[in-house]
This record gives C-alpha cells, structure tokens and sequence, in this order.
C-alpha cells in the first residue's frame, strides 16, 4: 500500500535532520521549523530585517563542506535550543534567539570545521523566509516540501549495485509503495497524503549534496552523474505545496490521481 514512511524537517540548513511521528501542516507552508536558520558564510550579506533569497553556496551546506555531515544535532523547539554532538559527545548548545547562544554554536562549528569554512559562520534566521534550495526561484517554491520515493533510490541502488542510504537527499516525506519514478509523473497534479491534499511542483535536481555518505561524512558516490549515466538525468524526488491544513502522520496512506 503506498505509504508516508517518514517525515523529516531541518531546523538548520545544512544540519542534520530530526524525525516525526506526525506533523501538523497549513496550505501553501512549508513544514514548520524547517530551514528556519542556516549558517551563512563570513563573505555572506544576509539581512535578516530584510530577507531575500540568495544561492545555497553562499551559505555552509554539504555541498560544499562534507564534514558537516559529521555533526548531529538537537533543535529545542520552544527554547530554540540547537545542541551539536559529534561521537556522542556534546560539543556545544546555545539559543539560536539569543546572542550569546548563537555565539556559541558558530564558534563550535568553526572550530569543528578546523577552517575549512575560512571564517567563523553566520547563524542567521529567516523572519518569514525558508531556507530551501529552491527559495531562489519564488515564494511559492520557497515553501515547498521534498518527497523522496523510496522505491526510486531503491531502483538506483540495483542499478549501482550498492547500498544507497536515502538521507543523502534531505527530503521530507519519504514515501513508498508506489513505482519507481512514478514520482515524476504528480507533477501538476495533486494528490492526498492521508486526510491532507499536496500537489507535485517541481523535480529535484540533485546537487554534490547527494555525494556525502551520512554516516561517514565522505563523498563515496557521485549521485548526480550516476543518475545521469543511468537514467538520462539528473532528478531524483519532487517537490510538492501543501494545498491543504492538515496533519501528516507516518503510516498515512498515498492517495494517487487515477
């Protein structure tokens, strides 16, 4: 039976994600508390009086910086208290709200990076902005949620012959029991996830993000020029907007367009 299997959502662009039983969701939002916040890089100019979308590379993303994979996190959602750990042991927490937390968490990164990110990060917040890859082609998209279809990855792993952990794409919905690829054909079309409507907008093009093994920080497996060898391109997941309020459960049935 196709099925909602998980829901992830990253208070932390760039961090690691946080899994949910169960979500609550409004039409034309993105998930709450995702990519609320991100690391802009020392070189970044980013107002958070004014925000406005700016390319993810301006900004410490695993594109760029693998060994962030290496990094777990905690996000307290009523304190916005994000701790960092690494080897089970904590590095750093502090208020992403206040100052001095921020302070903290940017000084630990950075010293965590050992350098590599040329300067001690920004942490910033959106203020009515996301932080999604796709914020920078237009409000609609910026409030866009990723869905992976398990059976693709699957489909890909076969033709890789090799184990492919779907956390490399960062999505957050993680469906299954439906075709492989059949993904790609919601575009435009809406369908329900349990009791709430959401409607395909858009393939995800994969980035070097997808290169990153999330369990040993290392880039083991060119995904993007995999699929494109493989498959003839370089997508793998779609977004979808959400056209309904709603709660999103694990173990939600798909409901499909006939």
């Amino acid at each position: 039976m196709p099925m909602l299997k998980r829901i992830s959502r990253f208070p932390a662009k760039g961090l690691f994600a946080e899994d949910l039983p169960e979500i609550d969701v409004a039409s034309g939002r993105g998930l709450s508390h995702d990519r609320t916040f991100a690391l802009a890089l020392a070189d970044t100019d980013f107002d958070e009086a004014n925000p406005r979308p700016i390319p993810k590379t301006k900004f410490a993303v695993l594109a760029r910086f693998a060994r962030l994979a290496a990094l777990q996190t905690a996000f307290d959602i009523p304190t916005s208290t994000l701790s960092l750990l690494h080897a089970g042991s904590v590095l750093a927490e502090g208020s992403l709200e206040t100052t001095s937390g921020r302070e903290t968490v940017e000084k630990a990164i950075d010293e965590f990076m050992g350098g590599d990110l040329n300067g001690r990060p920004r942490v910033v917040k959106g203020n009515g902005h996301r932080f999604t890859d796709v914020s920078v082609h237009s409000p609609v998209l910026m409030e866009a949620v990723s869905l992976i279809n398990l059976s693709t990855v699957r489909e890909l792993e076969n033709r890789l012959q090799r184990p492919v952990d779907p956390r490399r794409f960062r999505g957050n919905l993680l469906v299954d029991g439906i075709d492989p690829w059949s993904e790609m054909d919601l575009i435009d079309r809406e369908f329900r996830i349990g009791d709430v409507t959401v409607r395909g907008v858009r393939r995800t093009k994969r980035c070097p993000a997808t290169e990153v093994n999330p369990d040993t920080a290392e880039r083991d497996i060119r995904v993007p020029l995999e699929l494109r060898e493989h498959f003839g391109h370089g997508d793998l997941g779609i977004y979808v907007t959400i056209a309904s309020d709603g709660i999103l459960r694990v173990g939600d049935r798909l409901v499909l367009p006939a």
